[in-house]
């Protein structure tokens, strides 16, 4: 498995993950939200996916992808906390300390069902937290519930489990979701 950020020569790799149709044949979720529920919340999916695109054809890094043989097939939404304006005002998930510098925000996964039951999410989690580091973090947060389940798009937010498992400590209960943090300055 590869994981790579997701920069403009990887913009098809992206559309092919969030479009593409699963063994049965049905859209995944990621073809209306595109990602944008914590950035700037829409029930549009052609707004949202022009909003993702501009994003990365800006340079800015919304997240990686998991390759497997050279095809797409797990993503992991992590950038800086700020730049998620509905998490900053979410009644339960807004940060304790507004405008802290230099948090990173974990707010979705999504993995193919051709591609689950592979590790794939673990996977993710540990370059998502690499790769915060490397672009200056000093801590990563998730907003992460207790399993897996439910149709909603705060559901693909990640098992508190695959954070535990790196490191993660808990914070604070967030209603159905739990507050994670690693602290990258120790």
């Amino acid at each position: 498995m590869e994981i790579k950020p997701v920069t403009a020569d990887r913009w098809d790799d992206l559309v092919d993950l969030f479009t593409g149709r699963g063994p049965r044949g049905g859209t995944p979720a990621t073809a209306w939200c595109w990602c944008m529920w914590w950035r700037d919340r829409t029930q549009d999916g052609t707004v949202n996916r022009a909003a993702m695109e501009e994003i990365v054809a800006a340079g800015r890094q919304p997240g990686l992808l998991a390759y497997v043989e050279g095809e797409p097939v797990g993503w992991i939404a992590v950038a800086p906390r700020d730049e998620h304006d509905q998490l900053l005002r979410s009644p339960t998930l807004r940060p304790d300390e507004p405008g802290e510098e230099g948090v990173f925000s974990i707010t979705c996964f999504y993995v193919h069902p051709s591609a689950r039951r592979q590790g794939i999410p673990g996977e993710l989690v540990r370059a998502a937290v690499s790769d915060a580091r490397a672009r200056g973090a000093r801590a990563v947060e998730a907003y992460a519930a207790d399993r897996l389940g439910g149709t909603s798009s705060q559901d693909f937010m990640g098992v508190t489990g695959w954070f535990l498992a790196e490191d993660f400590q808990p914070v604070r209960r967030a209603r159905s979701k739990t507050v994670l943090r690693l602290d990258l300055t120790a």
